[in-house]
């Protein structure tokens, strides 16, 4: 696929069919998000893949008591989540975060899989069950939740885009 082509057409979906995903292409967009543009090239982007159900499940859980829910799926499904944090030490850490989300979300696209980026991360990770989750992973220092990518098989038509809006774009010549 075209860079261009998969800029204009991926979209966010918000229903999976419940088949996993080779790791072999969630590897591929963890790759394309450590490509992602950072501040001073410090890279302070760290990347969590999750397949394993009950991980998956209690992300899920964390998100929707933070949204005040206590039903449905805020991950609507998808059976791959895949966390960005980004070293708070880093003065540009949230910027980068969300240049690694933006490179990994087209490349799931250009794959052929759908996502979606997905909130709360930072309240999932400020938290003491979510501090324990990191250190069960191993991960150590001072990590900032950035989002969430859900990733899987899109269950449904694709989305169709919103117009730009008229006025997106000024030059100043």
């Amino acid at each position: 696929m075209e860079l261009n082509e998969a800029i204009y057409t991926r979209r966010s979906y918000r229903k999976y069919k419940p088949d996993a995903v080779p790791k072999e292409l969630l590897a591929e967009i963890a790759k394309a998000g450590t490509y992602a543009a950072s501040g001073m090239g410090r890279q302070a982007g760290k990347i969590v893949v999750v397949t394993n159900k009950e991980l998956r499940d209690q992300l899920m859980r964390m998100n929707r008591e933070i949204m005040g829910q206590t039903t449905g799926d805020p991950f609507y499904g998808a059976p791959a989540v895949i966390v960005v944090l980004a070293d708070k030490n880093v003065g540009t850490h949230v910027y980068d975060g969300a240049l690694v989300m933006g490179n990994m979300m087209l490349e799931a696209h250009a794959l052929g899989l759908g996502c979606c980026w997905i909130h709360r991360a930072k309240e999932e990770f400020e938290s003491e069950e979510g501090k324990e989750i990191l250190k069960k992973l191993g991960i150590e220092g001072e990590y900032e939740g950035i989002a969430h990518l859900i990733v899987g098989y899109p269950d449904g038509n694709t989305p169709v885009a919103r117009e730009r809006k008229a006025d997106f774009v000024t030059f100043a010549e």
